[in-house]
């Protein structure tokens, strides 16, 4: 069972979930200058640079976006049927679709959705779409079944919690979803230029948002403003998940020395990690990619060499795939196991982390073995990996 800890951290919400005594997954969000991500638009077409097939919009204060011209779902603002081209000065309906990385602009996208606790509901895909985690066929048809005499001119991604969910809280959200979208569409024709449509919700709601049913425990805050919020959303959408919700005041015990924030923080944002078997990873993010080297450090067992490394590099597969998650890494990561010489201990390993990442609610994937012996992983690119969100933390503090 987890628990979700929401705070205040050096000028920030801090979100963290955390399974038992392990940090899972942890979030920093600005209280001014948060992040896009989700937020809809009305843009302007600044340029249409064709060498790399993409138009960059203007989504207000000179924020520039990159939108490809592949993308057939835009909306004009205006209400116009799209003909398949953008020219400079037009105005678009765009999403927010990846946070902006390093020096890459963010990701924007014509295909404007809505994302709740079952569904995310899409304006410019028609289709329905299912979780790669839901996997029980016959449930998969009968819901697709149902949803094609309801869903109307929308697409619709079945997310996770939606499995198994009663019929009535998921047409109760469909029906809000639809509802929400229909009035930004329809109301962006009398809206200016850089207006924002849309605003996604703070990221420690999401992670209420993105729960799975069951999992959490425990919510829980020491802050009184934020412990208002999340009554007020768990009411409006998730009254079954009320009960979880607490308010923590303990003088002598912060909330954040309880759950050792700054400790964690420390470790979550260090190079070297250290595994129980004495081995250890050390991770180095760069401007293209991430590497992690996996290292025998101070372990000293008995077994065979070829036994050692095995265990070593199965421990670091599990302590990886925790720190990916952890530290939002994405993109392409590149590891650099412990050499094996045997096939059938390359193939077992990679089985292995096949497995652990697929536990990850980001899409991740192990793509090959290399001949010189690295593995590649790629992760989906969202939100900010947590060292960015950390930089923009004190680079702010410092102003």
């Amino acid at each position: 069972m987890n628990k979700l800890i929401i705070t205040r951290w050096n000028g920030c919400v801090l979100t963290l979930l955390q399974s038992g005594k392990e940090t899972l997954q942890i979030d920093i969000e600005p209280e001014e200058n948060h992040s896009f991500l989700g937020n809809i638009y009305i843009g302007k077409v600044n340029n249409i640079v064709k060498n790399i097939n993409a138009a960059f919009v203007d989504i207000g204060n000179g924020q520039m976006g990159y939108l490809s011209l592949t993308d057939s779902t835009v909306h004009f603002a205006d209400g116009r049927p799209f003909d398949g081209k953008l020219r400079q000065g037009d105005e678009v309906l765009v999403q927010v679709e990846r946070d902006a990385v390093k020096t890459k602009a963010p990701v924007l996208t014509g295909n404007l959705n809505i994302t709740g606790r079952y569904f995310v509901l899409t304006s410019g895909k028609k289709q329905i779409g299912f979780s790669g985690k839901i996997q029980d066929s016959g449930w998969k048809q009968q819901m697709k079944e149902y949803l094609e005499g309801i869903k109307g001119n929308w697409g619709i991604i079945v997310r996770t919690n939606a499995y198994n969910a009663p019929v009535e809280s998921l047409k109760e959200e469909l029906d809000q979803l639809k509802e929400r979208l229909t009035g930004i569409l329809t109301h962006a024709g009398h809206r200016t230029c850089y207006s924002l449509l849309y605003s996604s919700t703070p990221s420690y709601l999401n992670g209420l948002r993105d729960s799975f049913q069951s999992s959490l425990e425990s919510v829980i805050t020491d802050e009184q403003d934020i412990y208002g919020a999340v009554k007020e959303y768990l009411n409006e959408h998730q009254k079954e998940d009320l009960h979880l919700l607490a308010y923590y005041e303990d003088p002598l015990l912060p909330l954040k020395k309880l759950y050792r924030i700054e400790k964690t923080m420390n470790e979550a944002l260090g190079k070297k990690v250290w595994m129980k078997s004495g081995g250890y990873l050390v991770i180095e993010p760069t401007e293209a990619l991430v590497v992690i080297d996996v290292n025998t450090g101070k372990y000293s067992g008995k077994k065979a060499l070829r036994e050692t490394i095995m265990k070593i590099n199965l421990e670091a597969a599990e302590e990886i795939g925790h720190q990916i998650r952890l530290r939002n890494l994405s993109g392409i990561i590149i590891i650099d196991f412990i050499d094996m010489e045997k096939e059938e201990d390359k193939k077992l390993l990679l089985k292995r982390l096949e497995e652990i990442v697929s536990r990850d609610p980001v899409k991740t994937a192990v793509v090959e073995i290399t001949k010189l012996n690295l593995v590649e992983i790629t992760r989906k690119k969202i939100r900010k990996p947590l060292y960015e969100q950390a930089l923009q933390m004190k680079e702010k503090i410092s102003l």
